[in-house]
């Protein structure tokens, strides 16, 4: 039989988690080839790209769908494990679970869309329905589905590490995007205030016409209001006009808020913003392939 389409791999790696306990995707790929009798032929077969086989691909997108969906954990990478909601949705007795049954998710729906929200790496590929977008679309909405997932991965590899890694990880993103001057006038500045509130002073320019305070805050939860007011009151006490607070959280509404009216001008950047600029900005990312998209020259073909 030929390799199944990736929603036909959602029930049973759930039903494989159902034990509560911590498996490698390795081992789920062997369970469910053995429980589908996929022949070796069949688990051989590639994607286009030639780069992954497409039963592996599929079996990586149901586990990333999943963990999108919160009903499983990625515990670390290459592992899983079943979620309270995980196993809820088990006790809801679906023949079959599939991406209309994710969609009672909030978290789910806001990743499949792609909607700014802030997510193994994989292929998408169209669900077995009537088309309803152009072939364009589909491909931006494929590369945005890739993007959301590098960007999860980004961000929990961050988590992993320590505060340390995290403020040169700072320094090299602020210079990648043209501030600080050279990595090491920026790394100067990173961490040397001391001053409560402020982590570090780097460059607008290269000159130093201007300067920009930082704080870098490696944080799980939520950055609140009255984190922004003690980095705001430290920025008045050196006069400062521009600021930027970088999380690997997220910032409440009213952190949010809070700034929108203030002065000086203070930029936010959460976790997930952060692994969005490391990805423009080629920071802890590399290319993997690139496409290009080509439109007919009508130039060649009129003749003079």
């Amino acid at each position: 039989m030929a390799v199944p389409d990736f929603q036909s791999f959602f029930k049973p790696l759930l039903e494989i988690a159902a034990d509560g306990r911590e498996h490698s995707l390795r081992e789920a790929r062997d369970r469910i080839a053995k429980e589908m009798v996929l022949s070796q032929a069949d688990l051989a077969e590639k994607l286009p790209s030639g780069t992954q086989t497409k039963f592996d691909n599929r079996v990586a997108w149901a586990k990333s769908y999943f963990i999108q969906a919160k009903v499983l954990d990625g515990t670390k990478r290459g592992y899983f494990q079943i979620t309270e909601r995980g196993r809820a949705l088990l006790a809801q007795g679906h023949q079959r679970i599939d991406v209309k049954v994710l969609n009672q998710y909030p978290e789910f729906v806001e990743f499949h869309t792609a909607q700014p929200a802030g997510a193994s790496s994989a292929t998408s590929e169209p669900e077995k329905e009537p088309p309803k977008t152009t072939p364009e679309e589909v491909l931006q909405q494929s590369y945005q589905n890739i993007r959301n997932e590098l960007a999860s991965e980004v961000l929990a590899h961050i988590q992993t590490n320590t505060p340390q890694f995290f403020e040169r990880l700072v320094v090299d993103l602020m210079v990648a995007m043209g501030y600080g001057g050279t990595i090491r006038d920026a790394g100067q500045a990173i961490g040397q205030s001391g001053d409560e509130g402020i982590d570090g002073i780097i460059k607008e320019d290269r000159l130093g016409l201007d300067v920009i305070y930082l704080q870098a805050k490696k944080w799980d939860g939520t950055v609140g209001r009255p984190e922004l007011q003690k980095f705001v009151g430290a920025l008045h006490g050196k006069r400062a006009k521009k600021g930027v607070f970088i999380t690997t959280g997220r910032f409440s509404a009213d952190a949010i808020a809070y700034v929108a009216t203030i002065d000086p001008k203070v930029i936010l950047i959460d976790g997930r913003s952060l692994a969005n600029y490391m990805i423009d900005f080629d920071i802890g990312v590399a290319k993997a392939m690139t496409y290009d998209i080509k439109r007919i020259d009508t130039d060649y073909f009129a003749e003079d």
